[in-house]
């Protein structure tokens, strides 16, 4: 079904509520260079749009639910989407409905980066070693032909390839 905009899980919350409809409303987790660092966001997996399963007597029902914008329809026909296209989705997520989305960006051992911000910016680095966490990273910079070690948060860096 259609939600309203950023409005998936009200919409979710408050067909949860209502017998005999049963509710899917999967959603991403996954970090984003902010100016002030690395932050966590989580948004919808289909922005505007959930699963439901219910019954024709409660059409009605779902699509005044709050945070719902409409029902999904072809030729005046709901959508329907394959339960195997679902429980698909669905092995995929934690039981709270997340997907975790893994930063391609994290860095590992001998990888090549670039200086992104501060004194030091444009400098081509390696990184040499990852610290716990993975918040910093020691690095090995070229300056003036010269191999500099350095301790640096690992958000002022950016993967080189």
């Amino acid at each position: 079904m259609k939600t309203q905009p950023k409005r998936e899980h009200i919409a979710a919350g408050q067909l949860e509520r209502l017998d005999g409809v049963e509710v899917f409303a999967p959603r991403i987790r996954f970090k984003r260079r902010t100016p002030r660092g690395k932050v966590w966001f989580e948004e919808s997996l289909f922005p505007g749009y959930i699963f439901a399963r219910f019954g024709g007597a409660m059409q009605r029902a779902v699509a005044g639910s709050i945070g719902v914008r409409g029902l999904v329809k072809f030729a005046g026909e709901c959508a329907v989407v394959s339960d195997v296209v679902v429980e698909t989705i669905r092995t995929d997520t934690s039981e709270s409905g997340l997907i975790l989305i893994e930063d391609e960006r994290a860095f590992k051992e001998g990888d090549e980066a670039v200086v992104a911000d501060g004194a030091m910016m444009g400098l081509r680095a390696v990184i040499t070693q990852v610290m716990p966490g993975g918040d910093r990273v020691r690095i090995l910079m070229d300056m003036m032909g010269t191999a500099v070690p350095a301790e640096v948060p690992a958000d002022k860096l950016e993967k080189v390839g």
